[in-house]
Order: structure tokens, then sequence, then C-alpha cells
């Protein structure tokens, strides 16, 4: 198939080969270049340093990650962890209807942040790296388009495995507009401490059931786990974009949204990436708008999703036990007969897509 070409304004994207804007790397204050060497890790780790010393906010909120209250809870023979962090709340009970959205300012736009907040340029220009200032890990990054763009992941799918391989010490995640991102009107990754999410090693201890790949990638789906999740294995940028348009092919699109409902985990091992896929049936639990005692703040995310449930109130920390948590994910992911569907639309997503002949399945 023959490449698109690029305008003198534009650049072909070097996985699918579209043409798009070229970045304008002059644009905003306080943001340098991400540098172009092995030292991302030290170097994240020096600006978030920097940015805990004159960010008396930032500094408040990392400071109060040592006094979180954790607790460790068994769902069918899978540990969760609990996390009480109030800071959170701004999370959590985030209005992201239509209207809530139109009323305030975008907190991720340059012009909008605080005075304090700065930014590593990131992708030639088309990110911003910023220290979140709410943290639930021990290392907290949003990592924002530096352009006010909807959140939408299929189109920043190369994205987000560029910015892996650029931070290897970090897991990514995308949350979708109606999976528990804040900011749905502006596209944005997120990026956390390798090692904290439990999933990022329970993976590989769940029976999982092969349902396409080619060339250097598989695509699964984990059995087993009430969160249902999908895996693409793979060591190939392209081959890892054909895989996940399969899924994004075979998941429904609710009325009314733009992109099948997901959470969306990613790290790079060299040379391999991981990627995790939630599906989602459901943005929050019924117990997120009952009634009196009832009514339990828990709006799952990447971060719960991936095993740490976030909690901002200590009332909700107190009582929330094994029972709730899977009442939870029962609510909000697949059923195990939705996910059998699933996984048979995606093995055919996937037959029809390999009429490439680059993308022949491998037996």
């Amino acid at each position: 198939m023959n490449k698109p070409l690029a305008s003198p304004e534009q650049e072909p994207c070097p996985v699918c080969g579209r043409a798009k804007p070229r970045a304008d790397k002059n644009r905003g204050p306080c943001a340098r270049e991400t540098p172009k060497n092995n030292r991302m890790n030290e170097d994240i780790d020096n600006f978030l340093t920097g940015q805990l010393a004159h960010w008396p906010t930032a500094q408040h909120n990392y400071a109060a990650l040592s006094r979180v209250r954790v607790k460790t809870l068994d769902v069918d023979g899978t540990a969760f962890r609990v996390q009480c962090n109030p800071a959170r709340i701004v999370s959590s009970a985030a209005r992201v209807d239509e209207r809530s959205i139109r009323q305030r300012a975008c907190f991720l736009c340059a012009a909008n942040r605080p005075a304090e907040q700065e930014a590593i340029r990131a992708l030639e220009g088309r990110y911003d790296i910023l220290v979140n200032p709410f943290p639930i890990f021990p290392r907290h990054l949003t990592l924002a388009a530096t352009d006010h763009m909807p959140q939408r992941i299929a189109p920043r799918l190369a994205d987000l495995l560029c910015l892996a391989r650029m931070l290897p010490g970090y897991t990514l995640f995308y949350n979708g507009p109606r999976c528990g991102a804040s900011a749905p009107d502006h596209a944005h990754f997120q990026a956390g401490s390798r090692g904290f999410l439990p999933i990022e090693t329970q993976w590989t201890s769940l029976p999982a059931e092969r349902l396409g790949g080619c060339g250097h990638s598989s695509l699964y789906g984990l059995n087993g786990d009430l969160r249902r999740p999908l895996v693409i294995d793979t060591a190939d940028e392209a081959e890892a974009a054909a895989l996940f348009h399969a899924v994004c092919q075979a998941l429904p699109v609710p009325p009314g949204h733009a992109e099948p409902m997901l959470n969306l985990l990613c790290w790079y091992d060299t040379p391999h990436w991981v990627l995790i896929l939630f599906p989602r049936r459901r943005h929050r639990p019924s117990c997120y708008d009952a009634p009196g005692d009832g009514r339990l703040l828990c709006s799952p995310a990447s971060v719960d999703m991936g095993g740490v449930f976030i909690l901002p109130m200590e009332k909700d920390f107190e009582r929330i036990n094994a029972a709730d948590l899977r009442q939870i994910l029962s609510e909000v992911c697949p059923s195990a007969a939705d996910f059998d569907e699933l996984k048979q639309r995606i093995r055919s997503a996937w037959a029809a897509s390999t009429s490439n002949p680059l993308l022949k399945e491998i037996p």
C-alpha cells in the first residue's frame, strides 16, 4: 500500500504512514525539549525534584503519600490494594458531563496551568511532560498533548508506544473519556513508577487464550479474572497497531461515544512492549451515586483496573471489603459471557485484517 505524501507542513507517521502536522517546537513558556539520551529516568527524577522544591501544592501532596493508608483485599484469589488518598478527590469527584466541561477552563492547556508547573517538551513538541500534583505513584507524570484535542486513543497509539520506550522506568496509562479521564476534552496519558501496579506481575500467571498475532506480536485474552483483560505482547509498533485496531473493531461503541470504553496500560521492556486493555461497560458503579450510607465514592480508572483502588474518603476506605470490589468490577467490566463473545469478535476482526499479506497469521 502506498503511503500518502506529506506536504511541507506535514510529516508521515512512522507507523501508519498517514500525514500529520509538523510539531511547532517553539510554542509555550516553561518548556524544554526532551533530552535525546539514555538518561531519561534520571532527567525526569531531577525534574520532579525541582518541581517539588518550588511548587508547594505538589510538595504537600507528594509528602502526604508517605501517610496514605493502604490495605489488601483478596477478590476470588486476586490481590487488590486499596489506597486512601484524599488528594485524589479532585479526580474521583470530577464532573465530566459535557456541560461541566464547557463551563470550566481546561487545566491541561498551557495557558491555564499553575504558574509553578513547568514542562518538558517531548515527541518533537507534541506533548508536555508534567508533574502530576495529585499523585498516586511515588513518581507520577501527566503527558499532555500540546494541542487542545479530545481524548482519543486510536490516533495516538503510536505516540503511546514511543513515550513508553522513552520512559522505561514508568508504566503509562490511558483513561478513556468515559472511563476515568478527568479531562476528556484534552488528549493526554499518565505515567507512574514501574512495579507499582499488581497487574504488572499478575498477568503472566493468568490463563492466556491467544486470539491473534503476526510476526513479533501476539494478542491474548486473560481468563479467570473479573477484569477480563486483553494483552498485546509486541516487539513491533506496526503489528501492535494492527492488533489494537482489531480489538477496537470488535468492541462496541456506546451511543453518543466516539470510541469504545476502555482503559489501557503500557510499558516497555527492551525489546518488547506490553499493553493491557481493560474493556469497560460502565463509567462508574451504582455505589457512586447511591443515596445515604450506600454511597461509595469509587470511580475506577486504569490504576484501579491495574489493581490499586483509589478512595479519597476515609469512611469509604474503612468500610470497603472484597464483596464491594467484586460488585464494582462486575458492574464496570464485561460479564464472562460478554467476554467470550468479545473474544470471538476479535478473532473475526483479526481474521479479516489478515487479508493484508504483511499481517498474515503465523502458526
